[in-house]
């Protein structure tokens, strides 16, 4: 891809980013402080939490993997299932981590 190609590109993605900025500020009250919404927007934040977490757990590069990142995540989870206190997942999905990379 040469020089203005790739421009081109980034400027159409920030219209893109602008557009529905504007489209926001459109949008009718009524229909952003429904029920409905602010359950679609929940919705969503979780769904991407978990695409990012699972991008950063098993991704490397262009490659999916399966390593100790991935048996951090099973122990943090785990940790959360049982209701321990954040700090306690944090230490548990380190340690997991720790414990798989030195074996």
């Amino acid at each position: 891809m040469n020089g203005q190609g790739l421009w081109l590109w980034i400027v159409l993605a920030a219209l893109v980013a602008w557009g529905t900025k504007m489209l926001g500020y459109l949008l009718p009250a009524r229909w952003l402080h429904s029920p409905r919404m602010a359950r679609m927007a929940g919705a969503l934040t979780v769904a991407l939490l978990a695409a990012l977490c699972a991008l950063n757990t098993m991704a490397d590069g262009q490659r999916v993997v399966a390593d100790a990142r991935l048996a951090a995540l099973a122990a943090a989870a785990l940790a959360l299932w049982a209701r321990l206190p954040f700090l306690a997942v944090v230490v548990l999905g380190a340690a997991a981590a720790a414990v798989l990379r030195w074996w």
